[in-house]
């Protein structure tokens, strides 16, 4: 597990590309039969792959967490961008299909992830953070996750929100994940742009095709940079930066947050005419 340190925007500004990119990106999540994960110390947030081929896949605490297990005081989110998986929790089986969600309480302590085919294998991404209270393990599915359209076509942004670990979907402590879907011919994503100084997020993007790619935007609104990914990476953004993108063709990303508060719309808003 990759350990990444908080980064005070002051120092940022100062970051090479290549530096950029090993602080803030995640080039490989999924390698088969375990998981890789990163561990940030902005809002204790843990991020990545696991990829069971034919194997089962369990997730140790480590000296990281110094837990009996990885979820005695942690909740995690899932969402399956592969084939057909299993996830077992304490003896309970759940079939997770792709892009369909599971969100597991803290203090589950027997998991495993395995896929049904392997041929076809599985792909889970996850997140998972610090709980103070148990809720119920819960699958979503698309009819249950909450699909919110935005933008248009003349702004290059029509997409699909998919809110399937929030507030008005299940209980949670503080982990808030869903997946956005951008049509076709459409690029940007959260622009207008924002930030939101109570809550950090992630983003992991993919189907995407091998030749295009995502201009990751990030910084203060008066100081951005940008991050250039391929399919099937993730981006750590801290509370005070931006996080938008424009791809070379449309693609899908699950964003996930968690910190002081769920609500999903409470954004510092950024006026186009700051953007620098």
């Amino acid at each position: 597990m990759k350990i990444i340190y908080a980064h005070h925007p002051e120092d940022v500004k100062h970051y090479t590309t290549e530096k950029l990119r090993e602080e803030f990106l995640m080039e490989k999540l999924f390698v088969e039969n375990v998981g890789t994960l990163s561990y940030s110390h902005v809002d204790r947030i843990i991020y990545g792959g696991i990829y069971p081929i034919d194997q089962k896949v369990t997730l140790d605490a480590g000296k990281e967490l110094a837990a009996k297990y990885f979820l005695e005081r942690r909740e995690m989110g899932v969402i399956n961008v592969g084939g057909p998986g299993r996830i077992v929790c304490d003896g309970d089986t759940f079939e997770i299909d792709n892009k369909e969600a599971l969100y597991i309480g803290r203090g589950t302590e027997e998991l495993y992830f395995e896929s049904v085919d392997s041929s076809n294998p599985a792909k889970f991404y996850i997140n998972c953070c610090p709980a103070h209270a148990k809720y119920p393990t819960v699958k979503i599915d698309q009819e249950k996750a909450i699909k919110r359209p935005m933008g248009t076509d003349s702004n290059m942004n029509n997409r699909v929100i998919n809110q399937y670990i929030h507030p008005d979907v299940l209980d949670t402590c503080q982990l808030s994940m869903g997946m956005t879907e951008l049509q076709e011919g459409s690029g940007w994503n959260t622009m207008p742009c924002h930030t939101h100084e109570r809550r950090m997020e992630v983003y992991f993007y993919f189907d995407m095709e091998e030749d295009t790619r995502v201009f990751h935007l990030m910084g203060q609104p008066n100081e951005t940079r940008h991050i250039v990914m391929a399919n099937e990476q993730a981006v750590l953004s801290p509370s005070w930066s931006i996080h938008s993108g424009i791809g070379t063709k449309n693609y899908t990303f699950i964003w996930g947050m968690c910190g002081e508060n769920l609500d999903f719309d409470d954004m510092d808003h950024v006026a186009m005419k700051d953007l620098k």
